[in-house]
């Protein structure tokens, strides 16, 4: 599967007709960004059943993401059937007329509309469907669903492309940079030499005497605190993995996450080991596009 945001969007309607009833629906389904997959179903209650089979065709087509989806089913041409619970209403009725004729003065004369409108008397029964009506709905409506997941993970795969085409730009930023900080690498060296015997030659005109090993431990200390270019190599290598991931078909997100890390970890130990204000600047500029590349990353699947 082709590199994939996490957000998307998208909408499909649907019918079918059994006898003189057509059943209309359509589903609505978004994704979000998740650490991993989240699905949830908004459904009437009556199909309910489908919801194991809804979260797994999700699973089929989606990895990460924070899956909302919406499903509305309406009826129509059929014939409802209106259910009034008449000891309830009678109870209500004697009441309501007992108080009437008590505090007439006081209160409304009670109407049937008022009385029916209270819950539990009247209930309006919606057309029911056979047991293969049911399962032939239920088919239909997965058939749906599915069609409904294929053209969100389209749209996610489209806003994948714009995303991984960013990324891609940033990388290319981010290479350039480090080719800077290598080239000023080599160049301290001799800068380095320098300082290191101006400084040896500082140390061996006191009127202390300093061991070699005094000396020594002075060398390793320049050579370890200004060479970079380990950091430098890792650099290029997380590069060049990114690339080879954001040209790949499959999920890179969570690698892509754990390679910004390394990036960033790298960027702080140049800018730790530097003793030149243009290269510190380059690592804070390395450090700000590291940032950036993974604010973009948080968006991939």
């Amino acid at each position: 599967m082709p590199v994939s945001s996490m957000t998307g969007f998208a909408r499909k309607n649907g019918e079918c007709t059994f006898g003189k009833v057509v059943y209309n629906w359509f589903f609505e389904i978004k994704s979000v960004n998740g650490k991993s997959l989240d699905v949830k179903i908004k459904q009437p209650v009556w199909l309910e059943a489908l919801n194991s089979p809804f979260k797994s065709l999700a699973a089929k087509y989606f990895n990460r993401g924070c899956v909302s989806v919406f499903l509305e089913v309406k009826a129509s041409g059929g014939v409802q059937k209106v259910n009034i619970n008449t000891d309830l209403l009678t109870q209500l009725s004697d009441a309501a007329v007992s108080l009437w004729e008590t505090y007439g003065d006081k209160i409304q004369k009670p109407s049937a509309s008022e009385l029916l409108g209270i819950r539990g008397v009247a209930d309006v029964e919606d057309v029911c469907l056979s047991e293969d009506e049911q399962s032939e709905l239920e088919k239909k409506l997965l058939a749906d669903f599915e069609e409904v997941c294929k053209a969100l993970r389209q749209d996610r795969i489209n806003e994948g492309e714009k995303i991984s085409q960013a990324l891609l730009d940033i990388v290319a930023k981010i290479g350039k940079i480090v080719q800077k900080v290598e080239s000023i690498s080599q160049s301290m060296q001799k800068n380095l030499k320098d300082r290191l015997l101006q400084h040896i030659q500082e140390l061996l005109g006191a009127e202390n005497q300093i061991s070699e090993d005094r000396l020594a431990q002075e060398v390793v200390f320049y050579v370890t605190r200004a060479d970079i270019q380990e950091e430098v190599d890792r650099l290029k290598a997380h590069l060049k993995t990114a690339e080879e991931l954001l040209n790949s078909n499959e999920p890179v997100g969570r690698r892509l996450d754990f390679l910004c890390q390394e990036l960033n970890r790298e960027a702080n130990t140049t800018c730790s080991k530097s003793s030149d204000i243009v290269l510190t600047n380059l690592g804070m500029e390395l450090k700000t596009l590291i940032e950036q590349l993974r604010e973009q990353v948080q968006n991939m699947e």
